[in-house]
């Protein structure tokens, strides 16, 4: 059974120093009360760093114990969102580069999801152009960029070209906005619930706006097993039928828009995965991910939780719908 993991992640070292000196207050690297390495928004870590998120030849050896044959590597938050047009674009090329590099190296084990500085339109269109010819299968977007919505018109440009690909997108949550009035230093409450609700607040935008409707070439993947959505299914199809608000432009209910999105296998309870399958509406619309090298990531542990459904989906949510999204 061939296995592809969809959503993990790498940086580089050079992408690390250029945030330390780059971060302008707002992102900053230290210890966190544990006394471990962090990236912090504010005063509220989100990030922890281990040498798995820049060491591959340590990933590869993860991969062969966890019995992972391929890993879509991706840049997490707060990916090039940061500092000004050209600081943005080297974040984005420093990490572009290195994961272009190894998917030559290790053709059979590594493929990549492309960073770009979205926020700086003109440059993100040209760094998409040069990383599908780098080889790149997807690109990776987070759920806020530097707090603005991703259905912000002044995203439009950047959106249209990845349509014209029609490549898969995947949506990864940040640390949200609000932060500090929300208290998220307390307890890291930024991994447990702040990217939760990051994630859900960007999807149900998306399908509330008409995004999906407006970009049908996109293949949306949803981090963390689509985060609340599954969950709040109903609530959101409830809120489009009796709010009027609610459905002022789709004709469509959201849960069918759901069924229209994929979702990865970052879930820690197996009754949390068999309901975003439910949701999802098809096994097919489910890729197996593991979060890996953060501290929570878990690649045998999302393995076997996908391992214990019936033969036939586990298959399919292994690898082989990853084999058609992404056409490998």
């Amino acid at each position: 059974m061939t296995v592809i993991d969809v959503h993990t992640h790498m940086l580089t070292l050079d992408y690390l120093e250029l945030l330390r000196a780059n971060g302008t207050g707002k992102y900053t690297l230290k210890k966190t009360k544990a006394g471990q390495d962090a990236v912090h928004l504010y005063d509220a870590p989100f990030m922890t760093l281990f040498p798995g998120m820049w060491d591959y030849d340590l990933r590869i050896k993860k991969m062969d114990e966890a019995k992972v044959d391929v890993a879509v590597v991706s840049l997490t938050c707060p990916n090039a969102y940061w500092g000004g047009r050209e600081v943005a674009l080297k974040a984005a090329q420093l990490v572009n580069d290195s994961m272009a590099e190894q998917q030559r190296l290790k053709p059979d084990r590594i493929r990549w999801f492309a960073s770009l500085p979205f926020q700086y339109a003109d440059e993100a269109k040209a760094e998409l152009a040069r990383c599908a010819k780098l080889g790149a299968v997807g690109v990776m977007v987070i759920a806020n960029i530097d707090g603005e919505d991703l259905t912000n018109p002044k995203f439009a440009p950047v959106w249209a070209e990845i349509d014209k690909l029609g490549w898969p997108v995947l949506v990864h949550p940040g640390a949200p906005q609000g932060v500090k009035d929300q208290h998220m230093d307390e307890f890291n409450l930024i991994p447990p619930v702040g990217f939760m609700a990051d994630t859900t607040l960007a999807f149900t935008r998306m399908i509330y706006s008409g995004f999906l409707d407006k970009y049908p070439n996109i293949k949306l993947i949803a981090s963390h097993g689509g985060a609340s959505l599954p969950y709040l299914a109903g609530r959101l199809d409830r809120c489009w039928e009796m709010i009027p608000g609610c459905a002022e432009v789709i004709k469509d209910k959201p849960s069918d828009y759901l069924q229209r999105i994929w979702y990865d296998t970052v879930v820690y309870d197996p009754r949390a995965l068999e309901l975003c399958i439910s949701v999802a509406g098809s096994p097919d619309r489910v890729l197996y991910g593991s979060d890996y090298p953060h501290n929570i990531g878990d690649m045998i542990g999302c393995l076997a939780r996908v391992n214990a459904l019936p033969a036939d989906q586990a298959k399919r949510i292994a690898g082989k719908n990853a084999e058609r999204l992404f056409g490998l």
